[in-house]
């Protein structure tokens, strides 16, 4: 399979053809919603790769449900679908970041490459924002470390090469991170 998706419109026939379609090409198709609950719902349930969303759907519209969608994680990517080119709607959707943007009725030759894009895109938009996670999480450690040579610096009146080595003796004593070895020393001295 190439990817999981949903389909979110309330015209069933509407769901049926795009169903057919991305069931042709290979894609995983774990579930259909005929409003924007039902989807936040299955993608919380599934954590697609691609949620395919009408805009104009009863209870909760496409664009809020995207959003919402979007905000939490739920989903890699959206594509919004509409049977109406409108700007507004285009700048929400690109506002919360939505893949991209299609007028109905679809043509199967440019539908499915869009799909295709979208499932691109979210894996690498995806990928981006875990090494961004990792790197703001090193840095934070960076510097409870950095504040935990401080501390060994003024209470003992030792350089930071020395104060360094003092924790990393104290981590591979304890066998420990060095991180949890620095937030004690920063712990116990607040």
């Amino acid at each position: 399979m190439k990817g999981k998706i949903i389909i979110v419109d309330d015209e069933p026939l509407t769901r049926v053809d795009l169903r057919d379609m991305l069931e042709l090409e290979d894609y995983d198709v774990v579930g259909e919603a005929a409003d924007g609950f039902e989807a936040i719902e299955l993608a919380r349930k599934h954590q697609p790769d691609l949620v395919i969303m009408d805009i104009q759907m009863p209870l909760l519209d496409g664009l809020n449900a995207g959003k919402k969608i979007m905000s939490e994680k739920l989903a890699s990517s959206i594509l919004m679908l509409t049977a109406y080119s409108d700007v507004n709607h285009r700048k929400k959707a690109v506002g919360f970041g939505a893949s991209g943007y299609l007028v109905k009725p679809l043509d199967e030759k440019s539908f499915i490459p869009m799909v295709e894009m979208a499932i691109m895109k979210g894996k690498e938009v995806s990928s981006l924002e875990k090494n961004v996670d990792k790197l703001s999480e090193k840095l934070e450690q960076r510097k409870i470390i950095e504040k935990a040579k401080g501390i060994l610096m003024a209470n003992q009146s030792i350089d930071e090469e020395a104060a360094y080595k003092q924790i990393r003796k104290l981590s591979m004593d304890k066998r420990c991170p060095m991180i949890d070895v620095a937030e004690m020393l920063v712990m116990a001295n607040d």
